[in-house]
């Protein structure tokens, strides 16, 4: 080899490192332009959050027989507000997408003044190719500081995003960061798999419990997936089941010890449906959208294939059996806000709020909105999505 070829080489060697370090400057110098714009931008809707103004709740819970507890009442409704899907991204890619999301809960919670919040899901992305952010913990600091400062209470069951296995914080982390806010009636049942707990909406004076609330976790994926691709989504294990059964006999007895014999009446709020929400839905739409024997259509449309949980699990089945809950609310599938009651069971889609998660769903607005829910003296709930740019969405 002539010295003139191997000083050729050496050349090409060393434009090749120079390339690679200009490439590297570069990419470092983007991740850097990205963190600041992200910082930024997190600053500007955290600053918009902290300047709300204050509107407060009707009811201060107090924590009784292990559960957080709104005592009404006797003859007054209690409403309730379900909200999901927020999505938030808490980084640079999603920095206007933020902040109308956060005016889109807070138009929706002054529109209706509910009694209390309850958050099915997903209250943030931390998916960093659409918000520039794997810091969740960050962007659920943007939705409690909000509600703090309306003032009103507040409750939350986790989804899928909430924690994704290559985020900052865990499920413990972000639970304990909820549990540490004023008006965040979260909690959890030690030994069961995640974050599960009921809230009691009782009467004064008789102290009656006129529904239980179910809050509990679907948790995100089947199997060790850092990245979701295939959609094998989780849902309710057998030792929440078995826990949900116990409460549902425990209300009944606190009931009872009262002098009211009869199953005490309860919700459900999860993120990721149950199968049965795609039975219901496979049902009502092989019958050419019209009522069957198993299916009564109250509200709503289907504007994607249901995807529920990929879990096997029998809550349906054992909520049928005790009789208790004839109301489940979830998340999750964002196109989607019908209500249909399935073997007596009523299964409703929240709308939802999301900006950024749905590739265009920014631009979107059928499905933007939440659901209120009315609770009567007698133990019953009136139903009524509404949507972000009008009043009744029917």
């Amino acid at each position: 080899m002539s010295k003139t070829t191997g000083l050729a080489r050496k050349k090409r060697r060393n434009l090749g490192w120079k390339i690679a370090g200009i490439i590297l400057a570069l990419i470092i110098l983007a991740l850097l332009v990205i963190f600041a714009v992200g910082m930024i931008g997190y600053e500007v809707n955290m600053n918009r959050a902290e300047e709300t103004e204050y509107l407060g709740s009707a009811y201060t819970p107090v924590m009784e027989d292990g559960v957080w507890t709104f005592y009404v009442p006797a003859d007054e409704d209690f409403r309730i507000l379900q909200i999901t899907d927020v999505h938030l991204g808490g980084g640079a890619f999603s920095i206007g997408k933020d902040a109308r999301a956060l005016d889109a809960v807070e138009t929706l919670i002054r529109r209706s003044e509910p009694d209390l919040v309850v958050f099915t899901g997903d209250m943030v992305y931390p998916v960093p190719p659409q918000s520039g952010s794997f810091n969740n913990l960050r962007e659920t600091a943007l939705l409690t500081t909000l509600m703090e400062k309306l003032g009103v209470y507040y409750a939350v069951c986790f989804g899928n995003h909430d924690t994704e296995p290559y985020s900052f914080y865990d499920r413990d982390d972000i639970y304990e960061f909820y549990a540490e806010q004023e008006h965040c009636v979260v909690d959890r049942e030690e030994g069961i798999d995640d974050i599960n707990y009921a809230i009691n909406i009782r009467d004064e004076g008789t102290k009656r419990i006129r529904q239980t609330l179910y809050l509990m976790d679907t948790h995100d994926y089947v199997g060790d997936q850092l990245i979701n691709i295939l959609g094998n989504y989780d849902g309710l294990h057998e030792n929440q089941i078995e826990w949900y059964r116990a409460e549902v006999g425990r209300m009944n007895a606190l009931n009872a010890a009262l002098g009211y014999e009869e199953v005490v009446p309860s919700t459900l709020f999860i993120h990721i449906p149950l199968g049965e929400y795609e039975e219901a839905a496979n049902e009502y739409r092989a019958n050419f959208f019209r009522d069957t024997e198993n299916v009564k259509h109250f509200y709503g449309e289907l504007g994607e294939n249901p995807c529920p949980s990929d879990f096997e699990d029998d809550m349906f089945e054992t909520m049928l059996e005790l009789g208790s809950t004839k109301y489940v609310f979830c998340g999750h599938d964002h196109l989607n806000n019908i209500s249909l009651e399935y073997k007596g069971i009523r299964l409703t889609y929240g709308m939802s709020i999301d900006y950024l998660a749905y590739i265009g769903i920014a631009g979107e607005e059928s499905q933007r909105g939440a659901t209120v829910i009315d609770l009567s003296p007698e133990g019953t709930l009136n139903i009524e999505p509404i949507r972000l740019n009008e009043d009744l969405y029917r």
